[in-house]
């Protein structure tokens, strides 16, 4: 079934004066519910909701991007969740999306995610390579976390015994020691909710990069960035480095220029709803952060709303 967006358009009846606003519903695809990104996207779906006359938003639980953008693709949902890496790939037919590029285009990124390898401490692991025949979860199916974790084990000559599963299923796991530990996005540069969660009863170390790996990941995949992790970003950890992308927000070209126009002001001027659900967006300049991580073609509605502010948009931000 098409999703609304892809069979109206935003419009405003002009039959009479007062005439009402036609409604538009959108989905919006987001994440397993235990992410903090999902309380993210809850957040985003309030402030449109808000602010954005005749359109009204709900959010529905995911896969996150992989399974974001193949709804996307099928018009089972009109904005998605996205990283930047994977995006990327879909727009220029690449990896998951060889031969059948997508026409996402990005609407804001409001997220840095790194990659965050979580193990018991009690496990006896202390470095990437002792993964190595161990059971250990890459990332929620069908996510960004798990594919970017497979190409980085790839690089590095480390083979784990994957298990897959959610994310509420591997925190679990991890808690029963039933698997050593999974990979799982950071909220900004803290620890996501779901690794505090496991901290609470389960003592956990953070696996970094040594200086080696993080120059082999840096030369082989370009797409990612390496960040460097202060100490106590969560439940006392050392400073570490490891790898990451932008977390952001896309659509496709069902979502009309004037809707998306109308989103991302509302998003990007909103100083509440989206701090409340996730303080390190707070911190963050949305639209000089959209322009330095984005990887792939704004949204037009994106693109009108940024020069209006008086950004100069890069023309590998603008489609052809």
């Amino acid at each position: 079934m098409r999703s609304p967006i892809a069979a109206a358009a935003f419009a405003v009846a002009i039959a009479a004066p007062g005439a009402a606003v036609a409604q538009t519903d959108l989905l919006i695809g987001s994440t397993s519910a235990s992410s903090s990104h999902y309380g993210y996207f809850v957040a985003v779906s309030q402030v449109i909701n808000n602010q954005v006359e005749g359109v009204s938003t709900s959010v529905a639980e995911t896969g996150a991007t992989l399974d974001n953008l193949r709804r996307l693709a099928r018009d089972q949902v009109d904005i998605g969740l996205v990283t930047t890496n994977v995006l990327y790939s879909a727009y220029n037919g690449l990896g998951d999306f060889e031969g059948n590029p997508l026409d996402a285009q990005l609407l804001w990124v409001y997220s840095i995610a790194p990659q965050n390898a979580v193990v018991r401490a009690d496990s006896g692991i202390t470095e990437l390579a002792d993964l190595e025949g161990q059971e250990f979860n890459p990332g929620i199916r069908g996510s960004a976390t798990e594919a970017t974790t497979e190409r980085v084990f790839a690089e590095l000559g480390v083979a784990p015994a994957w298990v897959r599963g959610s994310t509420g299923d591997m925190v679990d796991a991890v808690k029963d020691a039933r698997i050593v530990g999974y990979v799982k996005s950071g909220a900004g540069l803290a620890l996501d909710a779901s690794t505090l969660d496991i901290a609470t009863s389960t003592e956990i170390n953070i696996l970094g990069l040594t200086d080696e790996q993080a120059a082999a990941i840096a030369e082989a995949l370009p797409e990612l960035s390496i960040v460097e992790v202060p100490a106590n970003s969560g439940q006392g950890t050392e400073a570490y480095q490891t790898w990451a992308f932008a977390v952001g927000a896309a659509a496709t070209s069902n979502l009309d220029e004037e809707t998306a126009y109308q989103i991302v002001k509302a998003i990007m001027e909103d100083d509440e709803f989206q701090r409340s659900a996730m303080a390190s967006v707070g911190d963050l300049d949305l639209a000089e952060t959209t322009l330095e991580y984005a990887t792939t073609p704004l949204h037009p509605g994106t693109i009108r709303y940024l020069t209006e502010q008086g950004y100069d948009i890069p023309e590998r931000l603008i489609a052809d």
